[in-house]
Order: C-alpha cells, then sequence, then structure tokens
C-alpha cells in the first residue's frame, strides 16, 4: 500500500472513494491504526547501564576531590554544589558516545582552577585494559565571592589554626576540554558549563 497526499483523513467520505477504486475497508482501516500507534519502546537495558555508568562516574569524581583535599589542596573540607558531579558525569557520557569505545577509551584529567591558576588534581582512566583514543580535561572552578573565605581569613589568625581547617567551596561551572588522540583532523572540544 502507497499513502498518497490525496487521503487526507479516515472519514467516511475519503474511504468510500478508496473502496470505489478497489480497496477493501477493513484492511485500510487497521493497515492505518497499526501506523497510528506504533511507537518504539524505549531499550530499558540502555537507560539502566546510562545510568550505572552515571553514577559510577560520579563516585570516581567524588573520591578523587575527597583525596585531594589532603594531600593536594590543603583544606579539610570541599563543598561541592548540589548534583554537579551528576551534571559533570553525564557530560563525559555525552562527549564518550561519539567515540569508537565509548567511555572505555577515556583517560580523563581533573585540575582545580583557583584564582587562574590550574591544580593538577587526579587521573582517572576509565578502562585500564583499553588504549585510550580520547582524552578529557575536566577544570573544577573555585566559588570566588562566599563567606567561608573572610571566616577562614579572620579564624586563620587565632591560636589555634592550622593549615587543614580551611573549607573550599566548588563553583557550580566548569570547563571540559575532550582531545581525540588518534585522528588525522585532531579535533578538540570545549565545553564551558
Amino acid at each position: 500500500m502507497v499513502a498518497t497526499g490525496s487521503l487526507s483523513s479516515k472519514n467516511p467520505a475519503s474511504i468510500s472513494e478508496l473502496v470505489d477504486h478497489g480497496f477493501h475497508p477493513g484492511s485500510l482501516l487497521n493497515d492505518f491504526d497499526y501506523w497510528d500507534y506504533v511507537v518504539p519502546e524505549p531499550n530499558l537495558n540502555e537507560v539502566v547501564f546510562e545510568e550505572t555508568t552515571c553514577q559510577s562516574l560520579v563516585k570516581m569524581l567524588e573520591n578523587c576531590l575527597s583525596k585531594s583535599k589532603h594531600t593536594k589542596l590543603g583544606c579539610s573540607r570541599v563543598l561541592v554544589p548540589e548534583k554537579l558531579t551528576q551534571r559533570i558525569a553525564q557530560d563525559v557520557l555525552r562527549l564518550s558516545s561519539t567515540e569508537p569505545c565509548g567511555l572505555r577509551g577515556c583517560v580523563m584529567h581533573v585540575n582545580l582552577e583557583i584564582e587562574n591558576v590550574c591544580k593538577k588534581l587526579d587521573r582517572i582512566v576509565c578502562d585500564s585494559s583499553v588504549v585510550p583514543t580520547f582524552e578529557l580535561t575536566l577544570v573544577f572552578k573555585q566559588e570566588t565571592c562566599s563567606w567561608t573565605s573572610f571566616r577562614d581569613f579572620f579564624f586563620s589568625r587565632g591560636r589555634f589554626s592550622s593549615g587543614l581547617r580551611r573549607t573550599l567551596i566548588l563553583s557550580s561551572g566548569f570547563r571540559l576540554v575532550k582531545k581525540k588522540l588518534y585522528s588525522v583532523i585532531g579535533t578538540t572540544v570545549i565545553e564551558e558549563c
């Protein structure tokens, strides 16, 4: 059966016109009804896998920040805006979706930008059994206008202050830079969020 622009609806006049040309009305209605209600169903396995992978990435990022607070940042607490690591993980998955090995071929360099200086925090290899096909550089940003920086300034002059009592607050903004490792064109994608 071929659909043309001359049949605009399933009204009885249009159907009777087709019956006059030799079409059987019962099969015609069944064909049209079938295609009106066919909707592709989402693949639930992909949705569950992507959600699991996203949560795994969130944990990796949180662990990176947790390890870095004492060793590289010299602070006792890192405050992360709600859903920041979730947004980053979703963007990482989106950027890796066009790669031949997907997220498995990713090496992520995690940095923190403090007063226009980038400090290296960690290097995350998503799957060490796969040769990396692209690099992502994630740059967290420090919140610049926060009351804790003033609080830390005043309390740091006290008798009982220590270098590890500082609280670092991250901004909700971040930068993600994607660099393809084995591309003839050498594509680099920079996203500022």
